[in-house]
């Protein structure tokens, strides 16, 4: 019994691959610096970090399509990755089918081995011979059957249809030139998936699916056989696939259990835990910096020259704890300036009525029958899935197109702007910096840095110019210049399309501290759920007001009334009474424990001090910094504890 479950395990944790000491450089670049991790069967891995830190690099470094500099990749036994380029000329739709290759090579077996042994038949066959061939015949469609030929052509329609491409692809087309780039891209990825290779590699999957793609795609990964190991910034996404978070920050990894949620709070407190540390090490350096002054005052040649060596101990020390902050540590917040309007918060500025949509070669509408109203401090977002109109019905608000049927009212006096999918800049050779003072009148040199550096144009980036920025930069600027001119109603189309992580959150609490109207088209369910206070749903042709996006979601997959959903999430008192009853006993248990450890802590630190400047070594310097993190860490957690 031991032994069966102890298999088990290791097989559940068998190693497919192992990334040992991996570095790369381009050109005095450190891309990736000594990576290290392993991933094992069943992993689900989510892989975070800046645009540009080296995320795809490392994929095609495991790929093999480029080479590192230092290190060694390892694919264990017959691990087979399985790969998704997030760029589509890197795609390969060229072959005459979509099955793989094994399949169509054991296909063409068994075509030749069936004509082999009808041929045989037909005349006096040998017996023995006739034997083989059966039996050749017979492993040959065993092995199709383990390779999921007799089931492939249903798997890829179910993927298909999953990922939206139902209606315009199936397994036989092998023409797909007339394909958008998105739609190539989904075959790829739908095609790779029912492969089934034991790992799944993906660079940014979620790119060009719609929210019903996606929530199909993350059910598909959450209970997928093999390990799955994803390039992404949706971190919603994340939220529902991941169990491991690995991020790679200034050319160094750090891994983190579970998801994104777990990442954030993980991340947290290894911050404030490192910071604590610092500034322990920190205090400590000063105080034997002043210790050693007072040696060479004294004349004590022998104390002067032993407090030395503690101070170049503790320097060391204090070098290496610095190094394992983030590269972007030091990120400054944002935080509005709210400008000087007139009129109340509940003024409305935007009245649409029957708003209907029909292109003239269509013989049926986009959409029909869209009404709804916008306040002077609302922030609604538009959603549905692609094709829906969502971006239409933007423009027409906005007043770069018109619509069919239907009003839209807008108050006198009002100012707009508006940024889309693709930010055009009239001078691309100006540097961020010249960009902002142009559009910005009366802006001070110290204004206008404060400004960039909100949004992640720091140092020299601030100077960059503009036909040097990747596409989320340039979106970055395009905000930063379009926030400072302040318009009433700001239109956003897609805005965190192509950010990363970092750029997300800066553009988030960029719309969140807004004080002007926002319409914003997004498929970021963070994005959404973080910053909106209306959403306007796509579903049957026409939109309606939900108060919450899971709202709009659930009424999509479940036609039932918006009341009634809010009832199912909200009417639910007796259980939260059992879990306060839980969570109160679960905090005096806490508070006793803290007590416990806190006792403990304090006497081993008043041991170690016992030894400072006599015979300790750095392992107790780094030891001491550690507990009076720790202690601080405890000291809080118990006033919290008992506020509550």
């Amino acid at each position: 019994m031991f032994d069966f479950f102890s298999d088990n395990v290791y097989l559940l944790f068998m190693p497919l691959l192992t990334v040992q000491n991996i570095s790369k450089n381009y050109g005095e670049r450190r891309v990736l610096n000594d990576v290290s991790f392993r991933v094992n069967k069943g992993d689900r891995i989510a892989f975070i970090g800046d645009n540009g830190a080296g995320k795809s690099t490392l994929f095609k470094i495991i790929r093999g399509s480029v080479a590192q500099d230092d290190g060694e990749i390892f694919l264990h036994g017959n691990t087979i990755a399985g790969y998704l380029s997030q760029r589509i000329e890197e795609q390969d739709l060229s072959s005459a089918t979509l099955k793989p290759s094994v399949l169509v090579e054991i296909e063409m077996r068994l075509s030749s081995l069936e004509k082999e042994i009808s041929d045989l038949s037909a005349s006096d066959p040998d017996p023995d011979e006739l034997n083989s061939k059966i039996n050749e015949y017979s492993n040959a469609r065993s092995e199709y059957e383990a390779a999921g030929g007799y089931d492939y052509e249903y798997r890829l329609a179910d993927a298909f249809r999953g990922l939206g491409l139902g209606e315009t692809v199936n397994s036989a087309r092998t023409d797909f030139s007339s394909l958008s780039g998105g739609e190539k891209m989904r075959v790829c990825l739908a095609r790779l998936i029912v492969e089934h290779p034991d790992i799944l590699m993906l660079d940014e999957p979620t790119n060009h699916l719609d929210i019903e793609a996606i929530e199909w795609l993350e059910g598909f990964l959450s209970s997928y056989g093999g390990a799955v190991f994803v390039i992404t910034h949706d971190r919603h996404f994340i939220d529902a696939v991941a169990t491991r978070v690995i991020e790679l920050d200034g050319g160094r990894i750090t891994e983190y259990k579970g998801n994104y949620s777990d990442y954030v709070i993980q991340k947290e407190e290894f911050l404030k835990t490192q910071a604590a540390v610092i500034e322990n090490l920190e205090a400590e350096l000063s105080h034997q910096l002043d210790v050693k002054q007072t040696m060479l005052s004294h004349r004590n040649i022998s104390g002067y020259h032993q407090r030395e060596k503690v101070v170049d101990k503790l320097s060391d020390i204090l070098e290496r704890e610095r190094a394992k902050l983030p590269a972007q540590y030091a990120k400054m917040s944002f935080a509005a300036i709210p400008a000087e309007r007139s009129g109340r918060s509940d003024k409305i500025l935007l009245q649409v009525t029957g708003v209907s949509k029909r292109f003239d070669d269509c013989d049926h509408d986009l959409f029909s029958d869209i009404s709804f109203e916008l306040k002077a401090d609302e922030k609604m977002f538009l959603c549905g899935p692609n094709g829906c109109g969502k971006t239409t019905l933007l423009q027409m608000l906005a007043g770069k197109a018109y619509g069919t049927e239907g009003k839209v009212m807008i108050a006198s006096g009002t100012s707009c702007g508006y940024m889309g999918q693709f930010v055009p800049f009239e001078d691309e050779e100006l540097t961020c910096f010249d960009e902002l003072v142009e559009r910005s009148e009366g802006i001070k040199t110290t204004e206008a840095r404060s400004l960039l550096a909100r949004f992640g144009f720091r140092g020299d980036d601030a100077f960059k110019q503009i036909k040097d920025l990747s596409g989320g930069e340039r979106s970055r600027l395009y905000l930063c210049c379009l926030l400072r001119e302040s318009p009433d109603i700001l239109f956003l189309d897609e805005p965190t399309n192509h950010l990363d992580i970092n750029s997300r959150e800066i553009l988030e609490d960029a719309v969140k501290e807004y004080d002007g109207a926002v319409i914003c088209v997004s498929h970021d369910r963070f994005f959404i759920e973080k910053c909106a206070d209306d959403i306007l749903g796509f579903a049957d042709g026409t939109a309606s007001e939900f108060d919450k996006y899971e709202y709009y979601r659930k009424s999509v997959r479940k036609p039932v009334k918006q009341e009634e959903i809010q009832k199912e999430v909200t009417d639910k008192p007796s259980k939260k009474r059992n879990e306060d009853r839980k969570a109160s006993a679960k905090r005096r248990q806490r508070l006793s424990d803290i007590e416990k450890e806190t006792k403990s802590l304090e006497e081993e630190q008043k041991q170690i001090e016992s030894r400072f400047g006599i015979d300790a070594g750095e392992e107790e310097y780094k030891r001491y910094a550690e507990i009076s993190a720790k202690l601080n860490c405890l000291y809080e957690e118990y006033f919290e504890l008992g506020e509550e």
